[in-house]
């Protein structure tokens, strides 16, 4: 029998080649990493990716299969395979990594792809100035904003590669990905991709509780939130758990409206691979003692029961006139995990004068929010 010669795979830094050898071992392909020829101009410095030529077939369906080192824009998400969609926007912070875990577990279970985008901003806009200036100004601006993308595709490529790492060691599950740079305002461009991309849930990272009002993606955040009608996932940096599976007890904030029975169904939708969950539809009543209130929790029980008979739920009326600090005490109290809630789209005034509360809640709670637009 011929001898199995080994053939040259991919050329890459020494780090990637580290990653591609662990993914391709893990599928019994034999792997040598040898060192570039520095004699030969013509190949970039690097390290070769040797294999048998044999296993050839296999290692290029791997590395396809699992969309290695090939994040390039063009694919993104005019390619409709069917799959349902999860979209992370990060702005490279630990807790964008954070929802970037969560996010690939929930696609997982979701059998869903995921898109991670990136909004940057260009500060160099010579549009305002006068002709002559505009002109000078030009080249010094170009450069800038050279820089600006420079810097952005680093941070991007340093993330992909960080996910890539983790992949391959286990901690993230393995799942389709890729992502999608985007140049304006971030709650803007979030919300106008949404409507391109069509995800069924978005994931975004949060500072939490002792965030500064100038937290950039808490206040993004808070904005996507009332701009788009996708469920969201907002996922505190300080959050204890990594997957979904870990939830036990989600409270559902219900003020009997119409809007909350569509959000609750969207909710169960979301929660449909995940069976040990105990949802507590909860109502928090400012008025005390609200015999109505009371009578409208039993027809929801009778109908929520009816309706989703697999669901395990359970109901809580809470007597309070201080919201949040009676909140922050039964999420304590129940060792409530996430809190899901229907926020309606409410016009600039009324967000001005008062913050909603999926607004409040985000920037003084750790819990993570689900955020679902009835």
């Amino acid at each position: 029998m011929m001898e199995d010669k080994f053939v040259t795979l991919a050329i890459h830094t020494d780090e990637k080649a580290q990653i591609l050898k662990g993914v391709l071992e893990g599928e019994n392909i034999e792997v040598h990493i040898d060192g570039v020829d520095i004699d030969n101009p013509k190949i970039s410095s690097g390290v070769r990716i040797r294999i048998k030529e044999s296993d050839l077939p296999k290692a290029l369906s791997v590395v396809e299969s699992r969309h290695l080192f090939s994040y390039d824009e063009e694919e993104t998400y005019r390619t409709d395979d069917g799959r349902s969609r999860v979209l992370i926007p990060v702005d490279f912070s630990d807790y964008s990594l954070k929802a970037c875990r969560i996010a690939f577990n929930l696609a997982k279970e979701l059998n869903a792809k995921v898109k991670i985008l990136h909004v940057y901003f260009n500060p160099y806009y010579p549009t305002a100035l006068p002709m002559a200036e505009a002109f000078a100004y030009q080249g010094k601006e170009e450069k800038e904003f050279q820089n600006v993308i420079e810097k952005v595709k680093e941070n991007i490529q340093r993330l992909c590669n960080t996910i890539d790492k983790k992949v391959s060691e286990g901690e993230f599950p393995l799942v389709n990905y890729s992502y999608v740079l985007r140049e304006g305002l971030p709650e803007e461009e979030i919300v106008t991709f949404t409507k391109e991309y069509k995800p069924a849930v978005i994931v975004m990272g949060t500072r939490g509780k002792d965030q500064k009002d100038a937290d950039l993606i808490g206040s993004v955040t808070a904005e996507v939130i009332e701009m788009t009608h996708v469920p969201l996932i907002a996922i505190p940096e300080n959050t204890p758990f990594t997957d979904l599976k870990q939830v036990k007890h989600i409270a559902f904030l219900t003020n009997f409206s119409q809007r909350d029975l569509v959000s609750f169904e969207l909710l169960a939708q979301l929660l449909r691979p995940y069976h040990d969950i105990r949802i507590s539809l909860t109502h928090i009543s400012v008025k005390k003692g609200d015999q109505w209130d009371e009578i409208k929790l039993e027809g929801i029980k009778a109908y929520f029961s009816k309706q989703y008979p697999n669901l395990n739920l359970d109901y809580k009326l809470i007597d309070t006139s201080d919201m949040l600090k009676s909140l922050d005490e039964y999420i304590k109290n129940e060792k409530i995990q996430i809190l899901a809630l229907t926020t309606s789209k409410r016009n600039i005034f009324a967000r001005m004068f008062s913050p909603s509360i999926s607004r409040k809640m985000l920037f003084h709670s750790d819990t993570p929010l689900l955020v679902l637009r009835g």
